[in-house]
């Protein structure tokens, strides 16, 4: 019966092992670092990054899916500190991240990974302060690859966990007393929003890709439809 345990365990590692062309073995005997035969990574990795001309080295966990990172992962410093707890979506940060110093934490931020095999995308978008419980449906994202701040980011002081600042991000931008109500307003009727580089009524677009014209084509008669270009800062 030892002997037929033994080699399953064996036929089950071999089997594991055989897949990457490249792998390391941890000190627990678990399979860390795969790359396939494609040279794609996969499965958990340890990502080891030394200091270089005054930047400090770190390391990093987690798994990779077709060479993109996805989950939960985490950043140490060479002593082993937390840095950071970041969560990855299609290779992009996606939801709630956390950053500490050697005091505590920093700072939270909020994400959202929009999906890589889509030229576009829509999101479901919710403003508790103005619609409490009613959602936009169809907002159009034109899709360049990257993720989106949204949500609240909130800033504390790491020494005594007391909260300093909070910032509310709706699709990339930063929400104020200014422009809350006006960017709602936009999506329900198209109102102009010249200010805003990012969010803009698909009638009032200079330029529109042709998916989003022929998803407006096929949506002409429903609830307006807004896009924003997915532009960063």
């Amino acid at each position: 019966m030892r002997l037929f345990l033994l080699s399953l365990i064996l036929l089950i590692y071999t089997s594991t092992c055989g897949q990457c062309k490249t792998y390391k073995i941890s000190s627990k005997g678990d399979t860390l670092n795969c790359t396939d035969n494609t040279g794609v990574k996969r499965g958990p990795w340890v990502v080891h990054v030394n200091p270089l001309r005054g930047s400090v080295g770190y390391e990093e966990e987690g798994s990779f899916i077709n060479d993109k990172k996805e989950g939960s992962w985490r950043t140490f410093n060479l002593m082993g500190d937390l840095l950071a707890i970041e969560n990855f979506r299609w290779g992009n940060k996606n939801g709630n991240c956390k950053y500490f110093n050697l005091m505590g934490l920093e700072h939270e931020e909020s994400w959202k990974a929009l999906n890589p095999s889509k030229p576009i995308d829509t999101i479901d978008v919710q403003d508790p302060k103005y619609l409490e419980g009613h959602k936009v449906d169809r907002v159009v994202i034109v899709n360049e690859g990257h993720s989106l701040k949204h949500g609240t980011w909130k800033f504390y002081n790491p020494s005594n966990g007391s909260l300093i600042k909070i910032e509310n991000y709706l699709l990339d931008e930063l929400q104020t007393e200014d422009n809350q109500m006006k960017d709602i307003l936009t999506v329900f009727d198209g109102v102009d929003s010249s200010k805003s580089t990012n969010l803009k009524p698909v009638e009032k677009a200079k330029t529109i890709p042709k998916e989003v014209q022929e998803f407006d084509k096929k949506n002409k008669n429903k609830k307006k439809i807004t896009i924003r270009d997915g532009k960063t800062g």
